[in-house]
């Protein structure tokens, strides 16, 4: 059983390392660039025709934010297994 402290060490360690510059840039531009894409794919037949009114702006954000926590949850994942394989976050934990 994992105790209440762990957990609260584990949580702000992986909200840690989401928040690294390095994480957030990669992350960042994967939204841009696959963000684009599905934006023009789910979203350009009503963009080309200036249909798009608070909620499809609404949708295009959620559009550009779905590769951004992908990147980013994967980035996470890779960073503590990472840490887990060098012994790192035993330490921090």
């Amino acid at each position: 059983m994992v105790s209440l402290q762990t957990t609260d060490t584990l949580g702000a360690s992986v909200w840690r390392l989401a928040m690294e510059p390095s994480v957030v840039r990669r992350s960042l531009g994967f939204a841009v660039g696959v963000g684009s894409v599905l934006i023009a794919i789910n979203h350009g037949d009503a963009i080309w025709a200036g249909e798009v009114g608070s909620k499809r702006w609404f949708q295009i954000g959620l559009t550009a934010l779905v590769p951004y926590c992908v990147s980013t949850a994967s980035s996470v994942m890779a960073a503590r297994q990472a840490q887990i394989g060098t012994g790192i976050a035993e330490e921090a934990d």
